[in-house]
């Protein structure tokens, strides 16, 4: 894991970015990779408040069309779940995006696979934890909405089949600073084990280091404060670590 951070805080930091197409083609290919002190999913830890490297990469058309993969270490799936092993999260995503005429508003839609590969131990009796999603947002200016579906009978590893997700947030660029300041509420319905509802909130802000120097384009560092109001009861993983607390997030990022 030392080996994994150093890599990414080195590769993080780099000046150089792969561009694979030519400037003038109709498609893009990005990267990014991140080192966070906490991996906080929608208000619940998924790293029992442990750090996480994470990545992804991404593909786009310019008619809005759009593919990506990414992937994070984990804690929850055998601190919480059960699991016999299993410590990596990988999702798989795609949709289609754009405006909306004129009128200044954006729309965003699609599916997304969650996986947790790892040896889901049948004698403890949890539900799998891998979990497919559809979603749509709308966005206008700095605000956005959107609305998960949840296409499978177990969530994130609960028995809940129907649940959804409430997303509304804003976001907003201070001037040229490189500031920007964020806030988000949401709210998580499982149907079937209502006891796992709960809301959540955060605030944050980000900074684009290319601000201070050239040298750092493309980095990225954030500050989160983040809150739930899950029940402490079913959101106590093995460990007794309650995922849903309150928590302050510190990360940076690198874009390729």
């Amino acid at each position: 894991m030392k080996k994994l951070v150093s890599a990414l805080i080195l590769s993080g930091l780099a000046t150089t970015s792969f561009s694979v197409l030519a400037e003038d083609s109709p498609h893009s290919l990005t990267g990014n990779v991140s080192l966070t002190s906490n991996y906080v999913f929608r208000g619940i830890s998924q790293t029992g408040g442990d750090m996480a490297v994470q990545g992804g990469l991404d593909y786009a058309h310019s008619s809005g069309f759009y593919l990506g993969t990414w992937a994070s270490n984990v804690g929850w799936i055998e601190d919480f779940q059960g699991y016999d092993s299993g410590n990596v999260e990988i999702d798989l995503y795609g949709g289609y995006r754009g405006a909306i005429g004129d009128s200044g508003l954006t729309f965003d839609v699609g599916a997304i696979r969650y996986m947790y590969p790892g040896d889901n131990n049948p004698g403890m009796g949890f539900p799998d934890g891998d979990t497919s999603e559809v979603y749509g947002a709308l966005g206008w200016k700095w605000f956005t909405v959107k609305y998960s579906y949840y296409l499978t009978d177990d969530v994130f590893g609960i028995t809940a089949n129907g649940s959804d997700y409430w997303d509304v947030g804003a976001s907003y660029p201070v001037g040229e600073t490189g500031l920007t300041l964020a806030a988000h509420w949401g709210t998580f319905s499982f149907d079937d084990t209502s006891v796992a509802d709960y809301n959540d909130w955060s605030v944050s802000a980000t900074y684009d280091m290319s601000k201070l120097s050239p040298v750092m384009s493309g980095v990225t560092v954030g500050l989160k404060y983040s809150d739930t109001d899950a029940s402490k009861g079913f959101w106590t993983d093995f460990n007794n670590e309650y995922l849903g607390k309150s928590t302050t997030t510190v990360w940076i990022s690198k874009a390729l």
